[in-house]
């Protein structure tokens, strides 16, 4: 499974912003999809996964309400979309996605994808 997400940029608080993950391999649609963040000098951070399915959603408390996830599978490629509205300083952090066995920030992750920067300038 090969992930790479896309999307991330220099925004204002209060912005939005919609980042993808496209995903390819024989396995992939029966991975759960998440994203993490990762600031600076902070450990990495569960923020949202999506079921195999597309049925199930899972959010970190810090997003509720302001980030949306979101997953289009065709064959052999997926593409998973992290919708991030009413950005906040507090949101800066490189953002990944991982191809993971279980939902939740205990998942086990299989795959990781490469990072991209997400900065919200206040």
């Amino acid at each position: 499974v090969q992930l790479q997400a896309s999307g991330g940029g220099l925004v204002q608080a209060g912005d939005s912003l919609r980042l993808s993950c496209a995903a390819s391999g024989s396995t992939v649609s029966r991975y759960v999809i998440d994203w993490f963040r990762q600031a600076p000098g902070k450990e990495r951070e569960f923020v949202a996964a999506i079921s195999w399915n597309g049925i199930s959603t899972y959010y970190a408390d810090s997003v509720k309400g302001r980030f949306s996830i979101s997953r289009q599978n065709a064959n052999a490629k997926i593409t998973v979309y992290l919708q991030m509205n009413s950005l906040q300083p507090h949101d800066t952090a490189v953002y990944y996605c991982a191809a993971a066995v279980n939902a939740g920030p205990g998942g086990r992750v299989d795959f990781w994808g490469q990072g991209t920067q997400v900065t919200v300038s206040s």
